[in-house]
């Protein structure tokens, strides 16, 4: 009942579990965007590119994402493991 007036709870664990989930199907988006970024720098002084400053950002950015997503896989991870061990847990239908 959206307007019963009494505010909507949600547990700590699921709500972290959500925004997790939520940060891991951003964090390509994200990752796109930032790979794309040098094209918007503007060259130095010279006409030619500065090529150096541009692959030590990519990489930089290249690392940075392979962290972030080990860091939302380990926060994930006994998530989905308990939800594999649910789904794991049930009985067969008898179909097939």
């Amino acid at each position: 009942m959206p307007g019963s007036g009494t505010p909507l709870f949600l547990a700590r664990r699921s709500y972290r579990r959500r925004r997790m989930m939520d940060a891991a199907r951003l964090l390509p988006l994200v990752g796109l965007v930032l790979f794309l970024l040098p094209m918007l720098w503007h060259p130095g002084e010279t006409p030619v590119p500065d090529t150096a400053r541009g692959m030590i950002y990519l990489f930089a950015v290249w690392a940075g994402l392979i962290l972030a997503t080990a860091a939302l896989a380990r926060g994930l991870a006994p998530a989905l493991d308990a939800e594999e061990e649910a789904e794991g847990s049930r009985p067969e239908t008898g179909e097939g």
